[in-house]
């Protein structure tokens, strides 16, 4: 998770909600095993898209106050935001980096 930028509690307001560009939130947990799986996508996907989508992770362990006003009741689950604003929700695992490049096309109106 060397590039990928970790979101907290405490910045993800300035982080994800008041970014210029399309974020994406990626809510992960050490034991969680699909999260472990699809971390490398997650990260492959932070390099190749960075300056046009910010892609970054949040432990839910360590940071429980935002994915619970989130709603958000599994994981892993990708959060999509544009504008400060959730536009998309992805749960579960398994998908490939291109379906990733598909939704967050579909969600934000960027060719990825």
């Amino acid at each position: 998770m060397a590039g990928t930028p970790e979101f907290t509690d405490s910045n993800f307001q300035a982080e994800v909600v008041q970014s210029d560009i399309p974020v994406v939130v990626d809510l992960w947990a050490d034991w969680c095993a699909p999260c472990r799986a699809l971390a490398p996508t997650i990260e492959a996907l932070s390099e190749e898209l960075a300056g046009t989508i910010k892609i970054g992770k949040m432990d839910i362990t360590a940071n429980p106050q935002t994915p619970s006003a989130m709603g958000v009741t599994a994981i892993p689950t990708i959060l999509l935001f544009q504008g400060g604003k959730e536009v998309g929700r992805l749960v579960g695992g398994g998908k490939t980096a291109e379906d990733f490049k598909k939704e967050f096309s579909k969600a934000f109106g960027v060719s990825v």
